[in-house]
């Protein structure tokens, strides 16, 4: 056999190599991709859902001049886990008010806290805005809505939620909810009278949930 004979082998044997570990590495991919979509098959995860339960209005003011808001409320805002072999893990939760697009209150920390299968968790943190500076076009539109007699209050969330499976947890995922308050203005027969200016509303309305 020639030297030339010999490097035509040696190349072919190479080729050959190479087309056994591309062809591995694929089918290992392909198990991997198989296995994540077996277990999401089996475990089917949910993103969890939260409901609006109520607010209670101690203050929601505009100042005279229409430049600033001060607001305090108190919500009750309850969180299912959906899952039946998931946990859920809240992390770092913020919750806080905004109006027409605007933060109008400080965030408030929520306790971090671990949801069972099936758990349901209930909160009930005041939110706080002391004089918050609102938007020339925020304070007409809150003076409109007043006058009109809703006014459209949104309860968001943000925050941090990580998943258990068996032993498995997972790493970090951001956790955006968006509640929307309709409070009646104006008069007290659509809430109820807990103290002198002081309304609760019974809501009871399904958030938006981005995970």
């Amino acid at each position: 056999m020639t030297a030339k004979d010999c490097g035509h082998d040696d190349d072919d044997h190479h080729k050959k190599l190479q087309r056994r570990l591309f062809a591995a590495a694929l089918g290992f991919v392909i198990v991997v991709l198989f296995l994540i979509l077996l277990v999401w098959l089996i475990l089917r995860p949910t993103k969890p859902h939260f409901i609006l339960q109520d607010a209670t209005v101690y203050a929601f003011n505009l100042s005279s001049a229409a430049t600033t808001l001060t607001t305090t409320l108190q919500i009750t805002i309850s969180s299912r886990n959906p899952n039946d072999r998931i946990g859920i893990y809240y992390d770092k939760i913020d919750v806080y008010a905004a109006y027409h697009g605007q933060q109008i209150t400080l965030p408030t920390l929520l306790p971090a806290n671990y949801q069972g299968h099936k758990d349901v968790t209930v909160w009930s943190p005041f939110l706080y805005g002391n004089a918050v500076p609102v938007a020339p076009y925020t304070g007409v539109s809150l003076t409109q809505d007043q006058i009109a007699g809703t006014v459209l209050v949104n309860i968001k969330i943000d925050g941090r939620v990580r998943w258990k499976v068996g032993t498995f947890i997972s790493g970090k995922y951001h956790l955006y909810v968006n509640c929307p308050a309709y409070i009646n203005y104006g008069g007290r027969n659509n809430g109820v009278a807990v103290g002198p200016a002081v309304i609760k509303y019974q809501l009871i309305l399904d958030c938006h949930v981005d995970v």
